[in-house]
């Protein structure tokens, strides 16, 4: 790709999604002109324009996004390198592409408005398409495949732990019972097999069990750590890193593995006394969110919370 002086950069395709906490993220990573860069999840390439246009002629950006779609917004750009991957495989992508080490790591963990909108990829309650959820579609299990093999346990533990369902025992036990006799390949279906469960706000309900299918098909926890795992690693001493999360589960995770290295709650105790090699410098001691005037021009910013940690 030829190199696009920045102020030509294209407007990156709002239609394909709005980048929360744009402007908080950029301060936050402190990027230097001729730096390196990694836009974890390039998506509608918001986050990764902003990123270009404070970097120079010398600067890196490298794009990771498992979902082919997401290439249509590609700059044309001589900086950029984009990974048609799952960000769980940072470092060893980094590598292929002769990179050891960079400056600044960012990750917008939240399903994209294209994603949501598009009735074919089934992530919305709002459209009747099939129960798919694939991020990456070359992938194999679909929502659909786990609800067909899962056993009620299963089922029940990733509702209750991926959508904090409040009845999730009883939505498992009667997904196994129903679906020997219903159909469930698309969304419609699907809710009206659950429905006779469904508790409280019915919109509410459903958007925790999709969260929660979603982040099973997609292993989206498993993904998540396996990339912070890389992070010492790949960033340099001094080098930024900062998260976007969009649900509590997400972001306990990211706030233990800045804190401490690791995924596990430490209670505090005043007995004991726990020693751990402190690896970053917590930048955010409290995760930044969305301002009234974001709220109010994207609503899907809401739930958005970013921490930013600095390698020491």
């Amino acid at each position: 790709m030829k190199e696009t002086p920045n102020s030509q950069l294209p407007t990156p395709n709002p239609d394909y999604h709005i980048p929360v906490l744009y402007h908080e993220t950029l301060t936050g990573l402190a990027i230097k002109p001729n730096g390196v860069y990694v836009d974890c999840t390039f998506g509608g390439g918001g986050h990764s324009k902003g990123v270009l246009e404070s970097l120079g002629a010398e600067g890196k950006l490298i794009a990771f996004d498992q979902d082919a779609d997401a290439q249509q917004n590609l700059p044309e750009d001589g900086r950029i390198i984009f990974v048609a991957q799952n960000f769980r495989h940072l470092q060893r992508m980094l590598r292929l592409h002769k990179i050891n080490q960079v400056d600044g790591i960012l990750a917008d963990l939240g399903v994209s408005s294209h994603q949501f909108d598009e009735g074919d990829r089934g992530f919305s309650i709002r459209f009747s398409g099939p129960l798919d959820m694939r991020m990456d579609r070359r992938q194999g299990a679909t929502a659909a495949d786990i609800i067909r093999t899962y056993q009620e346990q299963q089922l029940h533990k990733l509702f209750e732990q991926y959508g904090e369902v409040t009845n999730a025992i009883t939505l498992a036990k009667h997904i196994v019972h129903q679906r020997k006799h219903l159909p469930f390949e698309t969304i419609e279906q699907f809710k009206a097999l659950i429905s006779p469960v469904v508790k409280g706000n019915p919109n509410k309900y459903l958007a925790q069990v999709f969260q929660a299918l979603r982040i099973e098909v997609n292993d989206e926890m498993g993904a998540l750590k396996d990339m912070l795992q890389q992070v010492p690693a790949v960033l340099k001493p001094g080098g930024r890193v900062a998260i976007i999360t969009f649900h509590s589960i997400e972001d306990r995770v990211v706030k233990n593995f800045f804190r401490q290295g690791s995924f596990d709650e430490t209670p505090d105790h005043p007995l004991m006394s726990v020693t751990k090699e402190q690896v970053f410098q917590i930048i955010t001691k409290k995760p930044i969110t969305a301002n009234a005037e974001e709220l109010k021009q994207n609503s899907r910013s809401r739930s958005a919370k970013l921490r930013i940690a600095e390698k020491l």
